[in-house]
């Protein structure tokens, strides 16, 4: 970091500033961009080389000829270098091989339980990610960065598990590094929620600064976007709501200790419980979620309340953050409107009209795509970030004279 720092004595070198204007992907001319940046054209040339020589631009169709000849324009290469995005759930590992702008390439899905622990898992990850680099005809040295989602608690400056509830003998290991070993490249590593976050927001909502979304599955926790940026808070658990007491329980114990959490009364598998006690048969949120569209009363009703139990906690985020929209995930969202009619009931009941005159609260358009998706723009956003881009730059013969 120190030789980023001293780098021109700006802090910066140069190209990466660039790189950041070109990353939305609109050609522009080497006078566009002199202009734009206040500089010499040959200054913008030097730069322009060193992010050619990186293969992160190259030069597009002439623009219009106003009379002379026509001016060549540069845009990002999208395709030229690839990350990948790894979602790790409870019983499944997504992974998907995207370009600079998050499209997928190649991807494969396995069953596989987080509980066989990190050695076992991660190896999968080796493998798939090895596969599909393989398949889409990339070699290693196209690949920037990986990201990866895990569902659990991490601490997002090491990348390491913190107390899991659900994955025994992952507390503390060392994801990255383990994943390093074999890809060389950085790895970002951060809980599935907010990487789920990234990916709807990337997805649906590009333009929307303020957003929370909701996962309601096995567990339940969401990912806050707020002033158009990932909020992690002092330790990395922003958002975990999963464990904020509501007034509906009836002393259901939580597996965290306490009683009455929102996880232990309206995730997938308290529903199912829920139904048991009725003297339906249902052990998993699939099982709701059949059970809903066979048009079973006493499933409707139950998902309606577990709703309006994610509403009571979402009123007070709503009152909190003031998000314009609020994205409901997981697999309890696929029982489509019923549980998300019981979150507006009460959020639009309990919360000030100033607050919800603009909110919207809708399932997630992206579905179970989410993870693997928003797990793509962690890694993407790390890759293209500034500090990165310098430092490859940095990495160049002759980049001192950029």
């Amino acid at each position: 970091m120190s030789d980023i720092s001293t780098f021109n004595g700006l802090g910066s070198s140069g190209a990466s500033e660039l790189f950041q204007i070109l990353r939305d992907g609109r050609p522009r001319t080497r006078t566009e961009l002199a202009e734009k940046m206040g500089l010499a054209r040959s200054t913008i040339t030097l730069r322009i080389e060193a992010l050619m020589e990186l293969g992160l631009v190259g030069f597009v169709d002439d623009a219009v000829s106003t009379g002379g000849r026509p001016s060549s324009r540069i845009a990002l290469k999208a395709g030229s270098k690839v990350v990948l995005g790894v979602d790790i759930g409870a019983s499944h590992l997504s992974v998907a091989v995207t370009d600079l702008t998050g499209h997928r390439l190649r991807e494969a899905a396995r069953s596989i339980e987080v509980t066989q622990g990190p050695d076992i898992v991660l190896e999968a990850v080796v493998e798939l990610g090895t596969e599909l680099l393989r398949d889409s005809g990339r070699a290693m040295t196209d690949l920037l960065a990986i990201g990866i989602g895990l569902p659990g608690p991490v601490e997002h400056r090491t990348g390491r598990p913190i107390n899991p509830p659900i994955m025994p003998g992952w507390n503390g290991f060392d994801v990255p590094g383990h994943l390093q070993a074999h890809f060389h490249v950085p790895i970002l590593v951060d809980n599935d929620v907010n990487i789920m976050a990234l990916g709807e927001r990337n997805v649906a909502w590009p333009n929307i600064d303020n957003l929370i979304f909701v996962k309601v599955a096995t567990g339940i926790g969401s990912g806050i976007v707020s002033s158009g940026m990932l909020q992690r808070g002092a330790d990395g658990v922003a958002g975990d709501i999963g464990h904020i007491r509501v007034h509906n329980g009836a002393g259901v114990p939580c597996h965290c200790g306490n009683l009455d959490c929102l996880e232990a009364v309206a995730s997938g598998p308290a529903v199912a419980s829920r139904l048991r006690e009725l003297g339906v048969e249902a052990n998993t949120s699939e099982d709701v979620v059949r059970l809903v569209g066979a048009g079973s009363a006493e499933a409707v009703r139950a998902v309606r309340q577990a709703g309006r139990d994610v509403g009571e906690v979402l009123s007070a985020c709503v009152s909190l953050m003031n998000p314009s929209v609020i994205v409901i995930g997981g697999s309890m969202a696929l029982t489509g409107e019923h549980f998300i009619a019981g979150i507006r009931e009460v959020v639009y009941s309990r919360t000030i009209p100033l607050a919800t005159q603009h909110l919207q609260i809708v399932q997630s358009s992206s579905g179970l795509d989410a993870g693997v998706l928003g797990a793509s723009m962690l890694a993407i956003h790390h890759a293209m970030s500034p500090q990165r881009i310098d430092a490859m730059v940095l990495g160049l013969s002759g980049a001192l004279t950029v």
